[in-house]
């Protein structure tokens, strides 16, 4: 096992060998080629993913206001623990134009009661918005997933590649097999 180990074993295909074949210093190019191919894609796209999201979730941030919201009816249930249940509420917009819409609301509450709710610039319903420090890790998971999915495209390619390299260099083996083959079975036979 010792002669496996160590750079040379690694680098064998860029070795002076009377063995080499043109297409093992191919596929010793494509191999290096594709690795860097998906490095660098899976880099470039991860960190342009990363930014957007991040842009896009701070823009959220800013334009997305907390308006106070009034019940239009009756919340079901029972107010027990931290359960919440949907129900149907009235606000305005920033335009003055009045909304209805669902919210999640402590159980037994009264018609009338206020309840504050995220709206965008147009007016309409929306999540809360993410913290900068929540942005930061959906951006992080996004781009690195991102970045994993864009790394694949080459390296799949590079497989193909390696798959053609492979099935050529058999079918070159069967070829010189077959004209080199008869001349040996005189001497074992």
């Amino acid at each position: 096992m010792a002669a496996l180990r160590g750079p040379r074993a690694l680098l064998w295909r860029w070795r002076p060998n009377p063995l080499r074949r043109r297409s093992d210093r191919l596929e010793a190019w494509t191999v290096l080629a594709v690795w860097f191919l998906a490095l660098l894609t899976g880099t470039l796209a991860g960190f342009s993913v990363t930014r957007s999201v991040e842009q896009g979730l701070a823009r959220e941030r800013v334009e997305w206001r907390p308006v106070t919201a009034h019940l239009t009816g009756h919340a079901p249930g029972r107010a027990a623990g931290t359960e919440r249940v949907w129900a149907e509420v009235r606000w305005r917009a920033p335009d003055g134009s009045a909304h209805l819409g669902q919210t999640r609301v402590v159980p037994g509450s009264t018609a009338g009661t206020p309840v504050t709710v995220w709206t965008d610039p147009r007016g309409r319903l929306v999540t809360r918005p993410v913290t900068e420090a929540q942005a930061a890790l959906r951006a992080g998971l996004i781009g690195t997933l991102a970045g994993a999915a864009a790394a694949v495209v080459p390296l799949g390619c590079g497989r193909l590649v390696r798959d053609r390299l492979e099935r050529r260099r058999l079918d070159l083996w069967d070829t010189e097999w077959a004209r080199v083959g008869p001349q040996w079975r005189w001497k074992t036979g």
